[in-house]
């Protein structure tokens, strides 16, 4: 399996990690593309035992993982050992004296953002100028619905559409496929996923650049 960290490293990263997580594929060869020496020294922490390469090398790259895949595969104790240790307003990108909204967040959201940065606001619900808006939605319906309003508020700042996971246990139609497309499609474009919790995805929006 080929995976780009150049583009969404954190994505890339998960994608290996659920690689391993699953006994059907724990044994597959991972080669890792491209991306920030920084960025790249944490997923190889991570998954020591996948390669590392560039494009230009990406051919012998992959022979060599082809005739040597891993006897005793890492696996990572969960899905979100990528993000043990950061705080999720860091991941999150809300820093000091910023505006975050909060809309359709779940009951005790607030707990779960834990400290936050000094002078940062929660306004929930609003229609007030903010510098990131996190927007919890459930359905493909509601996303649809949406889209043009949140799209208009995002300005020159972050919208983070954020959905239930799968495996969560939430009932949902919400795919992150369904999320880029419509999300690329009111002039946004991605840049950032991010495992909110165990139960929530969230992928993150700025506007497209002219």
């Amino acid at each position: 399996m080929v995976i780009d960290l150049a583009r969404l490293p954190s994505h890339g990263r998960d994608v290996g990690l659920g690689v391993r997580q699953s006994k059907a594929t724990r044994r597959v060869p991972i080669v890792f593309v491209g991306g920030e020496p920084e960025k790249v020294a944490r997923v190889k922490t991570l998954l020591p035992d996948a390669a590392f390469t560039s494009w230009n090398k990406i051919r012998s790259a992959l022979k060599r993982a082809i005739a040597h895949p891993p006897e005793n595969p890492v696996r990572p104790d969960s899905l979100l050992a990528g993000y043990s240790g950061t705080p999720l307003p860091k991941k999150l990108g809300i820093k000091a004296n910023s505006a975050v909204a909060l809309e359709g967040a779940p009951d005790g959201f607030r707990k779960t953002l834990g400290e936050l940065p000094e002078g940062v606001e929660l306004q929930e619900e609003t229609r007030s100028p903010c510098d990131i808006i996190l927007w919890f939605l459930r359905s493909r319906e509601e996303l649809q619905h949406g889209m043009k309003s949140m799209a208009a508020r995002t300005g020159e700042g972050r919208l983070w559409i954020i959905w239930p996971k799968k495996a969560s246990g939430v009932e949902t139609d919400v795919t992150q496929n369904d999320v880029r497309a419509i999300g690329m499609a009111a002039g946004l474009v991605d840049f950032k996923v991010c495992a909110v919790d165990a139960t929530w995805s969230g992928l993150a929006f700025t506007r497209r650049k002219r």
